[in-house]
């Protein structure tokens, strides 16, 4: 008599049944009560697993000691202020999760552009829903000094990519070029041009422009508290009428690279360069080193379904001029301590905490519908 196959994949692969019917039903009438047992601790053991649904996930960059109690980071006034008092691990990522139990989260992503890849294991944990969840990306960064203060906050409407490029050194640069760095596919500075087939793409993400015109609507009356330092220093940019006014509230688009560059000349190629890659919109306000990465990883989590990326705000605070005041080498500057720090902090803080607290204490009205207002 010919042997009977059975498919290996099949849920009873490793029993080999033999053909007659009395010792197949024999085995089931044995082993189905355990089989069914099996099933429901598994079940037991998925519903025990907690799924986390987090309302907003605020994504600092870096935090300097602990969470609370010592010189602040990114961090500290949202774990503290915002009473984050829930600790949360995440595999590969190196600071826990902090939450409370209404859903405000809020994670510390790394600097750099390694800050893509633990925001992309922070989204990948199948233990969180983040269907509905709204992302703020909030930090400090350079400011432009034609476009604001140090203190002050901006709301990105782009964020744009400033490392993919080609660059010769500064001392090798023709003498009609305004700086040595190149669109990808181009052979001049400040030239749009398609970019090679090969090219990584996008250079410019464009933010969900009705979201960050209603959290700029809500937030740009916010008082940030200043220091004597800060002022002193912003009465020293003499040349930029916008450098010396009182640190506000304001729409202006990120630049990231992974290059912490500084300068004049870098200054300007900062503001050719989003007006090139976003086609005329973008508005350079503020410099970092992780907006790029962190927008390229919500948006590859989107294409899998994992997040809403309408749903990301990016918010950048001025800490430090992207250029020498008058009188000052380049050198000489970018090696000056901030002196923004402390009102940059405040402001990211105090301008995004407006925004989060709406949406968290407004979600019955958030939740399946993202807020909007019209341009400004």
């Amino acid at each position: 008599m010919a042997a009977v196959l059975i498919n290996p994949t099949a849920a009873f692969s490793l029993v080999a049944l033999p053909m007659t019917l009395a010792p197949i039903a024999h085995f089931w009438i044995r082993w189905l009560p355990w089989f069914f047992l099996a099933r429901i601790g598994w079940c037991s053991a998925l519903l025990a697993e907690p799924l986390f649904r987090p309302k907003v996930m605020i994504v600092s960059t870096f935090e300097i000691g602990a969470d609370t109690g010592d010189r602040p980071g990114e961090f500290q006034f949202w774990v503290e202020r915002e009473h984050l008092t829930n600790s949360l691990p995440i595999p590969g990522v190196d600071h826990p999760l902090r939450f409370r139990d209404d859903g405000l989260f809020g994670c510390v992503s790394g600097t750099t552009v390694r800050s893509a890849e633990q925001l992309l294991l922070v989204g990948l944990d199948a233990r969180f829903d983040y269907s509905h969840t709204y992302w703020l990306i909030n930090g400090i960064a350079g400011v432009n000094p034609a476009k604001a203060s140090v203190g002050s906050a901006a709301w990105a409407r782009w964020v744009v990519d400033g490392d993919l490029g080609y660059e010769l050194d500064a001392r090798e640069i023709p003498a009609d070029w305004p700086h040595g760095l190149i669109p990808l596919g181009g052979k001049v500075p400040n030239k749009s041009v398609a970019p090679p087939a090969w090219a990584p793409k996008p250079m410019a993400w464009e933010l969900d422009r009705g979201l960050v015109n209603w959290a700029y609507a809500l937030s740009y009356s916010v008082v940030i508290p200043d220091s004597p330092e800060a002022a002193t220093h912003r009465r020293l940019f003499t040349n930029w009428p916008a450098a010396q006014l009182p640190a506000h509230v304001l729409l202006g688009d990120s630049l990231a690279s992974g290059r912490y560059w500084h300068g004049l000349r870098q200054n300007q190629w900062a503001i050719d360069w989003v007006r090139i890659q976003t086609g005329g919109q973008g508005d350079f306000a503020m410099t970092d080193m992780e907006d790029h990465g962190l927008m390229s990883a919500l948006h590859r989590l989107s294409k899998l379904g994992r997040v809403d990326a309408r749903r990301v705000l990016v918010l950048r605070t001025g800490s430090n001029y992207s250029v020498p005041r008058p009188g000052q080498s380049a050198a000489e500057s970018l090696q000056e301590e901030y002196q923004g720090m402390r009102p940059a902090l405040e402001a990211a803080y105090r301008t995004g905490s407006v925004v989060v607290d709406a949406l968290v204490s407004n979600w019955s009205r958030f939740q399946d519908s993202i807020p909007v207002s019209p341009d400004p």
